[in-house]
């Protein structure tokens, strides 16, 4: 069986692009500056915006965060967001979810300009990828693309299941997949929690990708012999033989799918890594397109 390696994979991509910083740094051009807004004290949220601080740092951008509380209005975050539109030289923003309950998410959203959109969760960006015109893709699905492509598993004319409908994740990588692109070119059935059948769709595809948000739920009855599996769930779980006395685990539970899958995406080291280096890549592209 194949390890998909998101970590290596996003440490080679990583690379190249600090030396395309290095290329603008020597023409005079500034480095690329990312934006991110954290509202209130979520764990997992602090650890992903230090995530992207550190990938920030490691390819030569300038990283800012706005840490607010969460008692924030909503008219207050939205002029923080016109606040970073109209300075030029930020060229990227994302807006880490979730927000508390008083604060509409899409109202927020819309609010960024699209051109800053580098999370690709705008109305005109999600437009744009539906219709096949450049753009910034969601980051979590471009990082799935790019795992996909880097690790050479063919997808044209091949079945393809997405468990999980979220507009972050399963709804877009579904269009991203059926595409004509390569990768691309699926045969795609997007599944959620109505889905009747389920274990029997999924032993359907030959490319599974897992967005469920349900701990280790996917085991070998419901894999195909030789598919392949991205694994988008991340879950702490109890685990009294680990010092921090809990493990990360997927949607999938690894050790049985092993046992027929042909390649599997690792949780930790998997989606998580590449997720960040899509960010990196639209807020370069967004960098260029200040310079052109």
């Amino acid at each position: 069986m194949k390890i998909i390696d998101g970590k290596e994979i996003s440490n080679n991509i990583k690379a190249k692009i600090a030396k395309e910083v290095e290329e603008m740094l020597k023409k005079g051009h500034r480095a690329p500056h990312l934006a991110a807004i954290l509202v209130g004290e979520d764990g997992a949220s602090q650890t992903y915006v230090a995530s992207k601080e550190k990938s920030c740092k490691e390819v030569g951008f300038i990283s800012s965060v706005y840490r607010l509380p969460d008692t924030i209005t909503e008219n207050e975050l939205l002029n923080t967001i016109k606040f970073i539109n109209e300075d030029e030289d930020i060229d990227g923003l994302i807006l880490q979810l979730p927000l508390p309950k008083h604060i509409s998410e899409n109202k927020l959203i819309e609010a960024i300009k699209p051109e800053k959109d580098v999370d690709g969760f705008h109305p005109v960006n999600i437009g744009k990828m539906v219709l096949g015109q450049e753009t910034y893709l969601p980051a979590t699905p471009a990082g799935i693309i790019e795992m996909i492509s880097h690790a050479k598993i063919e997808t044209e004319g091949k079945e393809c299941v997405v468990v999980g409908r979220s507009n972050i994740v399963g709804r877009p990588t579904s269009v991203l997949m059926s595409r004509d692109f390569k990768p691309g070119n699926c045969t795609v059935t997007l599944c959620h929690s109505k889905t009747k059948n389920l274990r029997e769709i999924c032993k359907r595809a030959d490319i599974l990708i897992l967005a469920i948000g349900k701990p280790e739920m996917i085991d070998e009855t419901y894999i195909k012999k030789g598919a392949s599996i991205i694994d988008v769930g991340i879950h702490r779980v109890e685990d009294s033989t680990k010092k921090s006395g809990f493990r990360l685990v997927g949607d999938l539970n690894y050790e049985s799918a092993a046992k027929v899958a042909g390649a599997i995406s690792p949780v930790p080291g998997g989606v998580g890594p590449m997720t960040i280096v899509a960010l990196l890549q639209n807020t370069l592209k967004a960098a260029k397109k200040q310079i052109q």
